[in-house]
């Protein structure tokens, strides 16, 4: 025998007796069919995440049963001729003994590892501290930047006579 759920949603323009009648119609279906209720829960008129059949809350039912599959098909077969039930579903629900075998095989024994010796490294050394430059160390990069991107200027005749550069601007 299997274990199943039943979730079944009832319209909510029925009157409690005809909800009252609905939910004992669909328990007595597990009894004639050999299965044995495990609990029912009524949850209520519970408002619905989005509109079925133009309806925004419905009264909100659950079955856990055990059974052979018959049951569930009777059920649902009663859901669909039934224009008060707004939508269902049957969940087969695994036996906690099936849950476990499964966890065994799926994970094998883990082994314990002995851990590795630990290699000591010497730390590295500490990182050298860049001199800031004096100003006649700057004053020289200038220079030789100077030179190296101006090329040398031509002399006028005056330059040369007084040997000077012609100075711009």
């Amino acid at each position: 025998m299997e274990q199943y759920e039943t979730a079944f949603l009832i319209s909510p323009t029925l009157e409690e007796e005809e909800t009252e009648k609905i939910i004992t119609q669909m328990a007595e279906v597990i009894s004639k069919k050999k299965g044995k209720m495990i609990k029912e829960d009524r949850w209520g008129k519970r408002r619905l995440a989005y509109q079925i059949k133009k309806h925004e809350e419905a009264f909100y039912v659950f079955f856990h049963y055990e059974g052979d599959s018959a049951i569930p098909n009777e059920l649902e077969r009663r859901f669909k001729q039934s224009e008060a039930i707004l939508r269902f579903l049957t969940v087969k629900k695994e036996t906690k003994e099936n849950v476990r075998k499964k966890r065994k095989e799926v994970s094998p024994p883990m082994e314990v590892q002995e851990p590795s010796p630990v290699e000591v490294q010497e730390p590295p050394p500490p990182p050298v501290e860049a001199k800031e430059p004096s100003e006649e160390e700057e004053k020289d990069k200038e220079e030789d930047l100077a030179q190296e991107v101006l090329p040398p200027a031509k002399k006028t005749e005056e330059e040369e006579s007084n040997g000077e550069r012609k100075k711009d601007g």
